[in-house]
């Protein structure tokens, strides 16, 4: 089987893009030729994925009808068997690409867009979303079947695509557990020596882009609350900037907070901060998965999260405490308790490994997209 899969970078914080790193080698272990084409150019996996033994490509004309153009002609030049998408600039190109070379396309639904919490986003308007979701389900057309990481998702896209739900296969997304490691004292103090933190501090760890949906605001809001119960207490936050960071800084600051909230910036060792947590806080609100509290569960630690439903669907009430979205005092009691009941955040830790281990490795999320590959061919 030949797959060209579009993406719109390789940039490494991603969680599409990571998961396609994990997942690249497993699939052309199973006999895959992959080619990968992207648009944005970012540092990344790209050399990561060349030594893997992909094609890849980069696509970087401006504007969507001189990238579709471009994608058409590599789809000419390359033959794939299957054309595969994922997030939104690359399904607008890749799909009508694909339409008009007359190759089968497949694309992946990683999150909920185009509801009400979208428009309450400050950096969109009502009509930006109106326009991009016309635009989506427009290309929607052309799709042989979709891939969405959950059920959630699957239910709530299908509606606002107007695409059957008998048309989405749910896999969700996979870590390897060889990369993420576990919660050894031995890497604990190694990771926390290189941020610049004691061993016998609690340490609240975040990992997101500062963007609106990830609810990193709250979270800031709620510390100078969880300092009042934990004096010592640090937040370690790792992701790029966004259109929420000045904000993260003014709520650090107007908390009193500014010194122990460390803003750290895109990270290449997220799973090592995870290892290094008491706390691992995902306060988003809304997901489509939550690749960051994936990758928790397969680490161990302990995950106070959003309430949202994607993440009850990866993680369930018993492997977390989940909390109401953009409430910081609820966020700060749930933290407090994850901290100050060590036995019990172990115990909910467990039970989300456990849950791991049975859906979400690597090799498992790889088998079941090769399935999936070949009911869109079938």
């Amino acid at each position: 089987m030949h797959v060209l899969y579009v993406i719109d970078s390789l940039d490494r914080p991603g969680g599409a893009e990571q998961a396609l790193a994990a997942m690249a080698p497993h699939l052309m272990g199973a006999g895959v030729t992959l080619d990968i084409a992207y648009l944005t150019e970012r540092p990344g996996f790209q050399d990561d994925l060349r030594d893997a033994g992909a094609h890849v490509v980069p696509v970087l004309e401006p504007g969507r009808l001189p990238r579709t153009r471009a994608l058409a002609g590599l789809i000419r030049q390359r033959r794939p068997d299957l054309v595969h998408t994922t997030l939104y600039e690359a399904d607008l190109a890749g799909r009508w690409a694909a339409a008009a070379t007359r190759t089968p396309v497949v694309s992946s639904l990683v999150n909920v867009a185009y509801g009400p919490e979208h428009r309450d986003a400050p950096e969109l308007s009502a009509r930006k979303v109106r326009a991009a979701q016309l635009a989506d389900a427009a290309s929607c057309r052309t799709v042989r079947r979709f891939h969405a990481l959950t059920d959630y998702v699957a239910g709530i896209m299908s509606r606002r695509l107007l695409i059957r739900r008998s048309r989405i296969d749910v896999v969700p997304r996979g870590r390897d557990l060889a990369v993420l490691g576990d919660r050894s004292a031995e890497r604990r103090h190694a990771v926390r020596q290189r941020i610049g933190l004691a061993d016998d501090v609690p340490v609240v760890v975040a990992a997101a882009r500062h963007e609106y949906q990830k609810g990193l605001d709250t979270l800031v809001s709620a510390f100078a609350e969880i300092r009042r119960a934990q004096p010592d207490a640090q937040l370690v936050i790792a992701g790029r900037e966004g259109t929420a960071t000045e904000l993260l800084r003014r709520r650090a600051d107007e908390g009193g907070v500014t010194g122990c909230v460390h803003l750290l910036g895109p990270r290449t060792d997220v799973p090592d901060l995870i290892a290094a947590a008491d706390v691992f806080a995902a306060p988003s609100r809304w997901e489509g998965l939550g690749s960051a509290v994936l990758e928790a569960m397969g680490i161990g630690t302990p995950v106070v999260a959003g309430d949202v439903a994607a993440i009850r669907e990866t993680i369930t009430g018993e492997g977390a405490l989940l909390v109401p979205v953009s409430d910081p005092s609820a966020l700060a009691r749930a933290v407090v308790d994850a901290l100050g009941d060590p036995a019990a955040a172990a115990a909910r830790a467990e039970v989300a490994s456990c849950r791991f281990r049975s859906r979400n490795t690597i090799q498992r999320v790889s088998e079941a997209m090769l399935d999936f590959y070949g009911r869109a061919l079938g």
